[in-house]
This record gives C-alpha cells, structure tokens and sequence, in this order.
C-alpha cells in the first residue's frame, strides 16, 4: 500500500503525524498477523464444541455402563409389601425372587417399669422411717440379662428427682440401656423407668430392694415380636427384621394376627426402566449436539454461515459409529428374530429411532410400551442388553465407547490435542511477529520523529537565510548590467 504526504503541508512547518504515518506502515505489514488471530480463534472455537460433545459422550458411556454392569439397575431387585399399614419391605443383601406370606402377630416392645406415687411428691425422701441409706437392683434383659446395683444416700439419692438423675448419668456411662424419668398427675409423682431397647434384651425387673418404701407394679414391656413367614414361626427382639428371608429387611408398623401380608421380591422394573430412559436421553443429547454442527445458519441479512465442526472428519465417522451402534441386534445363527423371545434390537423394546438419527420411547411393533415388557419379561430385558457372551447391546456399545472416549486415541480427543498443538504454535508466531512489528515500530519513530524536527524546522531556515542574503550589495555585471542585491528564493524543494 503506497503511502503519500502533502509537500505544501509538510514544508509549511506542520510536519508530518508521526504516529499515524507509523501506524500505516505497521498496519500495511501485519495483515499475515489478523490471518492468524483469526485462525487461533477458530481453533479455540472448535476446541470449545469437541469438549462438550466429548463430555456427551463420556455421559453416554455412563449410562451404557449402568445398562452393562453385572451389578448395575438391570439387576436390581426390589421388595414390596401388599399392606405398608402393618409392615415395609426393602432389599438389604442378595435375594431370590419370591413371595412370601408374612403374618406379624405382635410387635417387639420396650421394657417399661413405674412406682406407685410417693407421698410427700418428687421431692420427699422414699428410705425408710430411720435410715440413712438403702439398696436398689435393676435387671435389665430379662433373667440371663444384667443386674446393676444402685445404693441409695440420703440426701443424694434418695427421692425421685435426685434417683431419677442418678440411674441416668449410670446408665450413660456404663451403657445400661435404660432413662428414668419422673411423672406426676393428680394421684402424685412416681418413676418411671424404660428400656432403649426392645424384646427380650430390654426386659426390666426389679431384683431387690432394701430400707426404701418404693413400690414397682408388675413390670411391662420387654417381649420380642412374633411373626409367621410362610406359616413358620419367628422371634426377633427388633421390629426390624432381617435374615428371615434372606437378603431382605422387614420394618414392622403393626401387628395383624390372623391376616398375612404378602411381600414380593424380584427386579426393580423402575430402576430398569430408569437406566434404559437414562442412556435414551444421553444419547439424543450427543446425536443432537452433532446434528448441529450440519445446520447452516444466516442473519437478518440473509448472509449464511457454517458450524465449527462442520467440515470435521473425526466427527462424521463419530456419528457414524453411534448410529451404528444403536442399531444393534443380538446375533441369531439361524437368521430369525425368535432369539431372546424377540428382543433382539431397540425397536423390539419399543425404542424407535428418528429420521434425525434420535430415539424415542414409544411401542413396539406389537404395541408394548418398555414399561410392559420391563414387567413382564425382565430377563429378557436384561440378557439384551448383557449377556455370558458379552454380544449384548449395551457390551458392543460400551466396547465401542471405550475406544471413542479413549484420552488420547479417542478422534475428538486426537481432535483437540491437534488443535491445541497448532493454538500454541500460531502464538508463538503471533508472539514472535508481534515483537518484530514492536521493534520496527520503535525504530521508525524515532527516525520519523527525526526528520518530523527537521521538516518543522524549515520555514525558520528559509527566513533566516533569506535575511541574510538580503544583507548582500548590488553591483554591476562585467557587461555594465545591474545585478539585485535582492535574490529570490522558492519553498520548493
């Protein structure tokens, strides 16, 4: 680009604007600069859209790992209860499949002890008219259970505030399993004692006392629940039940002798339904965030503009690869359909594919929803999408997957480390560039700023060696002509 000046404006001590001449040679030469800044910025755009479809499609693999795991939702049992009124039911361990009739003919209780009221109220000393001191034994759990010895002070614990405190702060530091407390109505106060436990080992009795006018009625509580599974008999000291069907954990609510509770146990269709609906929505997130690098997209203008990815090879063969892998079918050595009881592909769970390459849970062909066939063939569900053979759907897909998602083999991962290598490489050059272009910009300054003093200086310089030539004499030329003591000069250069 040709760079011009004004000699009337330059000779007429203006000068020129440095900074702007400058700035127009720098800029004449940095155009191979913008080209780069352009080509980063693309970079890192494209960097951008490969990290968030590869984070769709490690999201993927976690859901088909879900639907591929020996231990996973597929293989999730669940146990119900026909009436949660007398008891609940919850998988804890391993289980068979199974129902069982259970008949809860009483509920494990808490052992519970009480005075008769004290006359003279919580405040009144209950030893004997005379003494000074007094013996009490607690049994707790019943008569193979312990016995705590708790002697009696007058003056420290001898009424039923002071004992009531008293049995608390023994039974915290020794772990007896037992509060006291005090109550009072309109026939006085009396103490009460109760088992943190229930069953058998929270039984309360008293053993012995000694020089104290308490008196315990017939002590109450302290029984284990009673129960029937399948019409065999079982104790348990808990309402909590577990062991007597195995792998599965009985609450007790309430007890309803005479009329049995059926509990189920076998797979968990909703956590079944919910992985296979998982791995649907994380696989329409990854088509769909592909699809969008194929739409072309325009301004009010009119004017229309490409995706990052559009022209990206690993990303075509990506999309291909998934699709692919969606329509997957269980391999049949005679050629049929009859294998696995016909569910053999997505669409025979009555996951459809789209023409956009997405999914949708409908129907089969013979109309079932999944949640009809999660219930009534779950079996089948599961040795689709994993079997001994490992050619199920979700172990071709999540092999596939583990290839794609590879750190570094992986095509969108390859992708972006590429991209970041050629990001760093146009920095170091725009770097580079950019401190060459800083350099001559000094330099030309400075040379500018120069010749800028010079060309200011000028006007002064011819006036003042105008000055001195009209100082000058006139005279004669040798032919007798007048010669001017006067000489003209011109601005021009």
């Amino acid at each position: 680009m040709g760079i011009s000046l004004n000699p009337s404006t330059i000779l007429s001590g203006q000068g020129i604007d440095v900074s702007s001449l400058v700035q127009q040679i720098i800029s004449s030469q940095s155009g191979e600069l913008t080209v780069w800044e352009n080509e980063s910025t693309t970079l890192a755009t494209q960097n951008g859209v490969l990290s968030s479809i590869e984070n769709d499609l490690t999201n993927l693999q976690t859901t088909v790992q879900a639907l591929d795991s020996p231990t996973g939702a597929l293989s999730a049992n669940t146990a119900t209860s026909s009436d949660t009124n007398v008891l609940n039911a919850s998988v804890s361990g391993t289980v068979s499949a199974g129902t069982y009739d259970v008949e809860v003919n009483s509920l494990a209780t808490q052992g519970t002890l009480f005075t008769s009221a004290v006359a003279g109220g919580a405040n009144a000393s209950f030893l004997t008219n005379g003494e000074t001191s007094g013996d009490l034994q607690l049994q707790v759990g019943g008569s193979s259970g312990q016995t705590y010895d708790i002697p009696i002070t007058q003056g420290s614990n001898d009424t039923l505030t002071t004992l009531a405190s008293y049995i608390n702060s023994q039974s915290t530091a020794n772990n007896w399993g037992v509060t006291a407390s005090v109550q009072t109505d309109a026939t006085g106060s009396w103490l009460e004692l109760q088992s943190q436990n229930t069953g058998t080992t929270g039984a309360l009795s008293i053993a012995n006392q000694s020089n104290i006018s308490l008196q315990f009625a017939t002590p109450v509580g302290g029984t284990n629940a009673s129960l029937t599974i399948n019409g065999v008999p079982y104790s348990s000291t808990s309402n909590t039940v577990t062991g007597a069907i195995p792998g599965v954990a009985l609450s007790l609510v309430n007890q309803s002798p005479g009329n049995p509770v059926q509990v189920t146990v076998g797979p968990d269709a909703d956590q079944i339904t919910d992985a296979i609906n998982n791995f649907v929505t994380a696989y329409n997130q990854l088509v769909g965030d592909i699809n969008a690098q194929y739409q072309v997209t325009g301004d009010t203008t009119g004017d229309t503009s490409a995706q990052p990815l559009e022209s990206d090879t690993s990303l075509r063969a990506l999309q291909a690869s998934i699709l692919a892998d969606a329509s997957y079918a269980l391999p049949d050595a005679t050629g049929g359909t009859t294998v696995n009881g016909g569910l053999i592909n997505l669409a025979s769970l009555g996951i459809n594919t789209n023409n956009d390459g997405t999914l949708t849970v409908g129907t089969n062909a013979a109309g079932q929803s999944l949640a009809q066939i999660v219930a009534s063939n779950p079996s089948g569900v599961l040795n689709f999408f994993q079997n001994s053979s490992s050619t199920g759907f979700a172990d071709n897909f999540n092999a596939d997957l583990t290839n794609l998602t590879n750190s570094t083999a992986g095509p969108l991962n390859a992708d972006i480390a590429q991209n970041t290598a050629t990001e760093q490489d146009l920095s170091n050059s725009i770097q580079n560039f950019q401190t060459q272009l800083d350099n001559q910009q000094t330099a030309l300054t400075s040379e500018f700023d120069s010749v800028n003093a010079s060309l200011q200086a000028y006007p002064l310089l011819l006036q003042e060696t105008t000055e001195v030539l009209g100082t000058l004499g006139s005279g004669t030329s040798s032919s007798g002509a007048l010669i001017s003591s006067e000489p003209t000069l011109t601005s021009g250069l």
